[in-house]
């Protein structure tokens, strides 16, 4: 879990290695792709009850984008924050083998929050600001790191820890391939919802290519010989169908 740092005196008998760069960005991509696979489902959910089925067209409301991206956002910060907070490494950090601890004066729930509530920041460039920061620093530490009082460490995880985190990795993914499937084979939607239920967004498929109409823009991928030919041009506001309407490192602690 994400522990207090032990007194001076103990950190010269428990110390521990801060964890590389490479091995968190290992982490991050391995939590990644169980956070899309969850994304994924809800935002097909959220789609399926929201959205609007029209021939060919799939046409995303207001409130499927409001909805699916505002539980996207909330899954990826409960699935962070309790787990470093509670056992101090998320799926993918237990899997890589390495922790967070707390060197603050605030309890597990408060410094895992703070950390990753600043995920918004350090996350600018797709981590670019987060992993410039990080190497800077002299613990290896980023924004959220700073803000929290809290070091990413190598953690004394068992080979059954690590094994029971892969297990669950496996699990989420493998529920998240099972469950699109289910979901898009539900009855298509056909009308808006009462409330929020403006388009937004249209995708569709003519003959020989696909399209995506944005609020007074669309999008053509044409296939043409075999290959996809790209275009864009800014469309007038009709009904949809014809357009859209749219310290030391020595120091550091052991994890338990």
């Amino acid at each position: 879990m994400v522990v207090p740092f032990p007194a001076e005196s103990d950190a010269t008998s428990r110390s521990a290695r801060l964890a590389s760069l490479g091995d968190r960005l290992i982490a991050t991509i391995l939590d990644a792709a169980i956070l899309l696979a969850a994304c994924a489902v809800v935002d097909v959910w959220a789609f399926m009850k929201w959205g609007v089925v029209s021939g060919a067209e799939l046409r995303v409301t207001l409130a499927a984008t409001v909805l699916g991206g505002s539980l996207n956002v909330l899954i990826a910060f409960l699935y962070t924050w309790l787990l470093e907070a509670s056992l101090g490494s998320t799926l993918g950090k237990a899997i890589v083998g390495i922790g967070v601890v707390n060197n603050s004066g605030r309890n597990s729930l408060g410094a895992s929050a703070i950390r990753n509530l600043l995920r918004v920041v350090d996350g600018f460039g797709f981590y670019l600001l987060g992993a410039l920061v990080a190497s800077c620093s002299k613990f290896r530490r980023r924004i959220g790191d700073f803000c929290a009082g809290t070091y990413v460490v190598e953690g004394n995880l068992s080979e059954l820890t690590r094994s029971l985190a892969v297990l669950a990795w496996l699990a989420l993914l493998s529920g998240g391939a099972w469950a699109l499937p289910h979901l898009c084979a539900q009855p298509k939607p056909m009308q808006a919802p009462r409330h929020f239920g403006e388009i937004i967004m249209v995708v569709g498929r003519a003959d020989k290519s696909i399209y995506m109409k944005l609020p007074n823009h669309r999008i053509d991928l044409s296939m043409v010989d075999g290959s996809a030919a790209d275009g864009s041009h800014p469309v007038s506001n009709q009904e949809p169908g014809r357009a859209s309407k749219l310290e030391s490192p020595e120091s550091l602690p052991v994890l338990p």
